[in-house]
């Protein structure tokens, strides 16, 4: 009777061991819609700061910044499209394209609430495929043998290896950006090892102050760094944002966003939304000439609860355009179909 009760007491024990502890995760259920709280294992949730950087406020969550002194974070960019071109006969031509933009943010300083920034500038890599040839130009590989990929080499080995300093405030707004003009100074010099006709050589630097300079990049990271709301959102709230899609501002992107879940040290966000499918069409001489396009995209975005930076983005991108000439009687249609991945901090591509 001993050996009986010793061996039961010994598997109430292991029963105990055994039982985990659990931890409540909050999300959107995708069949219903609905809000709600799930337990899951406890070891399975990535531990979060006690007073996270994305929290809530009587079910409201915002999103600030908490980052640490001395720490490096990641923004690598990638991109993949494949765009399919269709001629009336039915006969396609495939183009691949790949870009990479590698970077991180180095705290120097934390005074207040805002962050002195470290902006490294590490690594351009840019590839093109079509009828199974791929050109590559790479700043980590050697300088291409092509005499037209040398300058674009040339141009993107200048801009990489670079620091600029960079005011951030806890809330995601880029206050300042500097350090551009000794980048400018580099790009120069490495240009003029190709181009010897000096407005040549001032044009190509001009056109890089154009896309490269503060009020760009504090436009792509104050929209890219902060997705939550200023005012907060719910676990299953929508916001839509919209942006020009051309110069004239005639038409416009729309995304619309969902906070999905909080948990497991990880806020996720949906986007959705696109241009939607607009036909214009024109005749002249009984020739009706009309083009169709839309855009569609989704994805997911994630931030780490306890910083607020970006971990991972992932949104698919497919753009529809549909040109028809037609005299009344016959007609004949080109067919364009890009598909394209935007990344951010790309786990797998």
């Amino acid at each position: 009777m001993k050996n009986i009760a010793a061996l039961a007491l010994i598997s109430s024990i292991a029963l105990v061991s055994c039982k985990k502890e659990t931890a409540t995760v909050t999300k959107v259920d995708p069949k219903t819609g609905k809000t709600v709280t799930v337990e899951v294992p406890a070891d399975s949730v990535a531990k979060v700061a006690e007073n996270p950087a994305i929290k809530d406020s009587a079910g409201v969550y915002t999103q600030t910044f908490k980052l640490e002194k001395g720490k490096t974070y990641p923004l690598t960019t990638y991109q993949r499209d494949v765009k399919t071109m269709t001629d009336p006969q039915g006969k396609s031509i495939n183009g691949t394209s790949e870009s990479t933009d590698e970077m991180t943010f180095t705290v120097n300083d934390i005074k207040g609430n805002v962050y002195d920034l470290t902006l490294n500038l590490i690594g351009k890599r840019n590839s093109q495929t079509s009828d199974g040839k791929t050109i590559v130009v790479d700043t980590k590989l050697p300088i291409p043998k092509e005499d037209d990929l040398k300058m674009i080499w040339n141009i993107n080995k200048a801009l990489t290896s670079n620091k600029l300093n960079m005011k951030m405030d806890t809330k995601g707004n880029v206050l300042s950006i500097t350090g551009f003009d000794a980048v400018y100074t580099k790009v120069s010099n490495a240009v003029g090892t190709l181009i010897k006709d000096k407005n040549q050589k001032e044009s190509v630097v001009a056109s890089l102050k154009q896309s490269f300079n503060e009020k760009v990049l504090k436009d792509q990271f104050n929209k890219n760094l902060t997705i939550i709301p200023k005012k907060g959102a719910k676990i299953g709230e929508k916001w839509t944002n919209s942006e020009n899609a051309d110069a004239s501002g005639a038409v416009k992107v729309t995304s619309n966003y969902v906070l999905k879940s909080v948990g497991n040290g990880i806020a996720e966000i949906s986007v959705t939304g696109g241009i939607p499918k607009k036909t214009e069409k024109k005749t002249q001489d009984k020739i009706t000439h009309s083009l169709s396009s839309e855009l569609v995209q989704n994805g997911t975005i994630k931030f780490d609860q306890s910083t607020g930076w970006i971990t991972n983005q992932k949104i698919n991108v497919e753009t529809t355009q549909i040109e028809t000439i037609s005299d009344g009687k016959q007609s004949q249609s080109m067919k364009s179909v890009s598909k394209s991945s935007v990344m951010v901090n790309p786990s797998a591509k």
